[in-house]
């Protein structure tokens, strides 16, 4: 994990995913790296190790739909925290805050805020999907 971590930060990227000896790297903002490999290549995710920049409940949702293994955050929420743990998911993480903040950092993410109050995460999913294909 420690070489996923290296990456991240000196690559700048907003998420890095390992799976075997298959590293990949990713720029977007948000969840839509994460939802379209749920939605394309959910399989690379089955058994992937995941170093992220922020991780929120939505993420987090994504990442347990997609079957990863184990995750490092600079930071993440306590919603997600909770949600990773309560699904046996390894975390490991640098910062831990209770809500994450919109890019603006004016106000709560947007796809936390939706993902709050829901339970199961094919609700979670089907909430991101409505919401990015809104953005789209």
């Amino acid at each position: 994990m420690d070489t996923l971590i290296d990456t991240l930060h000196q690559g700048g990227y907003s998420c890095v995913i390992r799976k075997g000896t298959e590293v990949r790297t990713f720029h977007q903002r948000g969840v839509k790296d994460l939802w379209e490999l749920c939605e394309s290549e959910k399989g690379f995710l089955q058994g992937a190790q995941i170093a992220d920049k922020v991780i929120g409940k939505g993420a987090a949702a994504l990442m347990i739909y997609g079957g990863i293994h184990e995750v490092y955050a600079d930071v993440i929420s306590t919603p997600a925290l909770e949600l990773l743990q309560k699904h046996n998911i390894h975390v490991a993480y640098a910062q831990q805050t209770d809500r994450i903040l919109n890019r603006k950092r004016d106000g709560l993410c947007p796809v936390e805020t939706l993902c709050h109050p829901l339970q199961s995460l094919e609700e979670m999913y089907s909430a991101i999907t409505n919401f990015i294909k809104q953005k789209s």
